[in-house]
């Protein structure tokens, strides 16, 4: 068990994957198997799950500096840029980076879009050709980190995915027009929550394609009968929530939103960068590194009991707050 940030986590040595699957603090982990609990009872009431949900919305909120007025509920990413991607006319220009997660890009491709990939570096440069620019704040495949500032400065309509940023560093992303995230990775909560929020006026040209009975301006006066009647704010754009990733997202969202997120953030990059430094490679001040690994020393991490993602044909291996120097040593032990 390590002691991190005033929790516990139950979490092994060289465990560096948090940008796959991140690992819960014990008190949700405990508060998760206590609603299973219930369920199993047959004391759970769908109603005890509201809080829940309204908790982890104003969370989320707080971490990408959003209101959380302006934010909106789901299950996954790409259902929410679904909705976004089919409430844009077709002929959209969409300008992404090259190895950015599909998430993000396949529901404008699957609307007809064009779409067109140019790497990390040269986006802010290609923004005028566009009508469009979706992606994300942190590269899921190596941690390269857009330029936020450019992109702002550039005026275009902008889509950020914050999964791989929010709950490590610090965010400010009222400018972009849309903001997606997810809740299993750096935010340590069950796979099946998700946000959608942004600026007011973008948000009001989104469609409820998905329109049901929580998107309801009173949720539990509108299971039955038309008029339809969708809340005022971004939840009309609600999806009936998944309950148990929203309990688990109540219990960590509000505790990360609380943390020094600059503290956090030097943290991870700290070990990041010492990571990298020990394989004679230059920093990049991201939580997330990818590097370049042998078969051999693939299997030698693995027999240390490291746990990283091979992605895009590199080693990923990513730091959050429950890591520590140790999980350094043991990758840098093994492979050097």
């Amino acid at each position: 068990m390590r002691n991190a940030w005033g929790q516990q986590f139950d979490v092994p040595a060289g465990y560096l994957n948090t940008a796959s699957i991140g690992i819960p603090p014990a008190s949700a982990a405990d508060a998760l198997a206590d609603a299973v609990d219930r369920w199993r009872r047959g004391v759970a009431r769908p109603p005890d799950y509201d809080e829940y949900v309204a908790t982890a919305r104003v969370a989320w909120a707080a971490l990408t500096g959003l209101d959380p007025a302006d934010v909106a509920t789901g299950a996954s990413v790409s259902q929410l840029v679904g909705l976004v991607a089919a409430s844009l006319p077709a002929t959209t220009r969409v300008l992404t980076a090259g190895s950015e997660f599909t998430s993000v890009t396949f529901p404008f491709a699957a609307q007809g879009m064009p779409v067109t990939e140019v790497p990390l570096a040269d986006l802010v440069s290609h923004v005028d050709d566009h009508d469009l620019v979706a992606v994300s704040v942190v590269q899921s495949a190596d941690g390269g980190m857009v330029d936020l500032a450019g992109l702002r400065a550039a005026g275009k309509p902008v889509l950020l995915d914050a999964t791989q940023a929010a709950g490590w560093l610090p965010l400010r992303l009222d400018w972009a027009d849309w903001v997606v995230g997810t809740g299993y990775k750096w935010l340590l909560a069950p796979r099946g929550a998700a946000w959608l929020g942004g600026r007011p006026e973008a948000l009001e040209r989104v469609l409820p394609l998905a329109a049901n009975w929580y998107a309801a301006d009173d949720p539990w006066q509108g299971i039955y009968g038309l008029p339809l009647r969708l809340a005022k704010d971004a939840r009309r754009l609600d999806l009936s929530p998944a309950w148990f990733a929203q309990l688990g997202a109540a219990a960590t969202l509000p505790w990360l939103a609380g943390l020094d997120l600059a503290a956090v953030r030097d943290h991870c990059v700290g070990l990041a960068d010492a990571t990298l430094a020990g394989f004679g490679l230059p920093p990049r001040g991201s939580a997330v590194i990818s590097v370049d690994l042998t078969a051999e020393q693939v299997r030698r991490l693995t027999d240390a009991g490291v746990v990283g993602a091979v992605r895009a044909g590199r080693m990923r291996l990513s730091f959050h707050l429950y890591n520590t120097m140790d999980d350094v040593d043991l990758v840098l032990a093994s492979t050097c």
